[in-house]
């Protein structure tokens, strides 16, 4: 089975450009379009030639660049179909269950809404070389997961939020998780207030703090890893539960939802 090779880079002020390109047929993707300068060189630096972008969802530093690569190089652009009237240039539009040939592999589509109405998760199973020597997935999750964090819902509801981090959570625990912004020192700040016992989460931090010591990125990481520290995956812990003052009978997403605002206030 071929292999994805995957390159992420920094653009903007805090988000994050990605590559994807599978080595047996050469197509490569986009994951959104936050600034087409930095995909452009990204792509000249790694000798590919841009055949897709992968939208995320329909926000300006997500799409911004979808004009001027459209025009220059004919890529497919695949988006949210709830949100194509505010994506430009988008030529297919997705949906829950869809899955997408992209080279030898195939693109699965989570719809992850909540921060926006229609955002969806980008999911390849088994498509990158493991630490282990196998193979793991991948998940391009926008802006609705953070490492440490989650994203803010702003045109969408806290329940559908919930529904959407329930989704990514379940997908399996080896997959490396892509996200849109370099959140993760600041998420770990407010974390350590609703979880500050959590060893992992702790540990965590220090590994975190010395990688933008260095200005490195704290992406990608393992479901795994934010299963264990991100307390908006956590909602169930008795820890959390008891440090907002909420009894073990309040349901999962009403636990999420005060998370939320309180991460909205902090």
């Amino acid at each position: 089975m071929s292999t994805l090779e995957i390159r992420q880079f920094p653009c903007r002020s805090d988000n994050y450009g990605v590559l994807i390109h599978d080595k047996s047929t050469g197509v490569t993707a986009s994951i959104d379009a936050p600034d087409e300068e930095a995909i452009r060189r990204a792509l000249r630096d790694a000798g590919w030639t841009l055949t897709h972008i992968f939208t995320t969802h329909h926000h300006y530093d997500h799409v911004e660049g979808h004009p001027g690569l459209k025009r220059e190089t004919n890529c497919t652009i695949y988006g949210p179909g709830k949100e194509a009237r505010d994506i430009p240039d988008i030529d297919i539009s997705i949906e829950e269950g869809e899955r997408l040939p992209f080279g030898s592999v195939e693109v699965q589509v989570l719809q992850t809404s909540g921060h926006t109405p229609g955002g969806v998760t980008y999911f390849i199973p088994n498509a990158v070389e493991s630490a282990g020597g196998g193979l793991s997935g991948v998940a391009f999750v926008g802006d609705t997961l953070f490492s440490v964090g989650c994203g803010r819902v702003m045109e969408g509801r806290h329940a559908e939020m919930w529904r959407s981090l329930e989704k990514i959570a379940a997908l399996p625990a080896d997959a490396r998780i892509y996200c849109g912004h370099e959140y993760t020192q600041s998420n770990i700040k407010f974390a350590l207030t609703v979880d500050p016992d959590n060893a992992a989460l702790l540990e965590r931090k220090r590994e975190v703090d010395a990688l933008r010591s260095k200005g490195e990125p704290t992406l990608p990481v393992t479901l795994a890893a934010e299963l264990e520290t991100n307390p908006f995956l956590r909602v169930k812990s008795p820890a959390i539960r008891q440090n907002l003052g909420l009894s073990p009978e309040i349901p999962d997403a009403k636990v999420f939802e005060e998370l939320r605002r309180r991460k909205d206030r902090f």
